[in-house]
């Protein structure tokens, strides 16, 4: 049956043009060296005693350079006598379950043969305490027994809440280290409040189990490594506020201010924890308040799920259009899961099914309300995470030529 009217299947589209989008490139030139540089530090070199077990707790994230950057966090630790093995630390993540966990860090070339070391993806936790307001406080029980912890990860905005403290160090220990049992608790607590409950509770963790050091990294505005730190448990918290203030400079942003329809070619869990970055788009169904410049967007479409998520497609409910590729890969239980935990069902409805991104576009085009559907203003990107190089529509290039910071490519 026909969702469209003949007129519509043959409405001209208008052409796409390649753009260069320009934001400051500072990133390091050699991340072993900067490794190598941090574990000497005074403040890191005495935590780790020889024969000491070490937990290194990896998580779900598309991190620029992951692979190398644990592997020698690793051969750090072992030259330091540490006895190194890794734990995944991804809350709800991979459906939550041993399997699912595994095969996120194997899809990030996390695996024992390449880091010569133990993966270990079980979610069994204990109970560490409650917070002030009463909210439980699970930890991961492998990496508990561990004479030493050592979390890895990405330091930047969160997607769902605005605080001083938001996505990195601190929220690994407390959602990712708590398992699926711990990041359903912790959610529990409003966004509003999460800075605050995240705070505390890393603070009620590192009371109790003994985590030696941080691996905090930033990228830059092309997903390129920006900066490596090695942060003392001691410091975690306050360092981990200065840096998320840096990370927010180098957040790219989508720099067309007015957008009839957005096509997105793909959403995933390696890209952002809600699949997209709402920090980038200015559409989210839990972050209120944006602290970057976010364009006005109308209508939404979406192309595709990153292989890495493995079906993941939690994000695809802001969106108004998916195409049938999108939807034949949706993994329920993994879905489900997610957005279960994080209390936000909204995120994983399932928007209008197109049979590919034409018919899609055109759908879009059919449904706009109060829109100059001769000047639309289309605009194509790969993902929230890589914008350096857009597609616009005709309408927009005089925009583009006007904009010292854009460059018709």
């Amino acid at each position: 049956m026909p969702i469209l009217l003949e007129e519509d299947l043959n409405m001209p589209l208008p052409n796409m043009h390649k753009v260069r989008q320009s934001f400051n490139r500072e990133k390091l030139d050699s991340i072993e060296e900067t490794i190598n540089f941090e574990a000497k530090k005074e403040s890191i070199v005495s935590i780790i005693k020889p024969g000491q077990k070490v937990a290194v707790a990896v998580g779900s994230r598309g991190i620029k350079n992951i692979q190398q950057i644990v592997k020698l966090t690793i051969d750090k630790i072992k030259e330091m006598g540490g006895e190194p093995f890794i734990v995944s630390a991804m809350g709800s993540h991979g459906g939550g379950t041993e399997k699912g966990q595994r095969e996120v860090l194997y899809g990030y070339g996390i695996t024992e043969e390449y880091m010569g070391v133990p993966v270990i993806t079980k979610t069994d936790v204990m109970h560490l305490g409650k917070t002030k307001k009463g909210f439980d406080i699970y930890f991961d029980k492998v990496a508990a027994s561990a004479d030493v912890i050592v979390p890895i990860n990405r330091i930047k905005l969160h997607t769902d809440f605005v605080a001083d403290i938001q996505s990195g160090l601190c929220k690994m220990l407390v959602i990712g280290l708590g398992n699926h049992v711990g990041c359903s608790a912790i959610h529990e607590e409003e966004f509003d409040n999460f800075g605050s409950i995240i705070k505390e509770a890393a603070s009620l963790i590192m009371e109790k189990v003994n985590v030696g050091f941080g691996v905090g990294i930033l990228e830059n505005a092309y997903d390129e490594t920006a900066k490596i730190k090695f942060i003392p448990s001691k410091n975690l918290i306050s360092r981990e506020i200065e840096l998320v203030k840096v990370a927010r400079q180098n957040m790219p942003t989508l720099m067309i201010p007015e957008i009839d329809i957005l096509i997105v070619e793909e959403i995933g869990k390696n890209i952002s924890g809600a699949g997209y970055d709402p920090n980038i788009l200015g559409k989210s169904y839990i972050l209120k308040e944006y602290v970057l410049e976010v364009p006005k967007i109308n209508k939404m479409i979406l192309l595709d799920v990153s292989k890495e998520s493995h079906g993941n497609a939690i994000g695809m409910g802001i969106f108004d259009i998916i195409t049938r590729k999108v939807f034949e890969q949706l993994d329920y239980e993994s879905i489900y899961a997610n957005s279960i935990a994080v209390k936000c069902i909204d995120d994983c409805k399932i928007p209008l099914i197109s049979e590919n991104e034409d018919e899609a576009l055109k759908i879009a085009i059919k449904v706009l309300r109060n829109a100059d559907k001769d000047n639309l203003k289309i605009v194509k990107i790969k993902n929230t995470l890589e914008l350096e190089y857009i597609y616009v529509s005709d309408a927009l290039v005089d925009y583009v030529k006007k904009n010292s910071k854009l460059e018709l490519v």
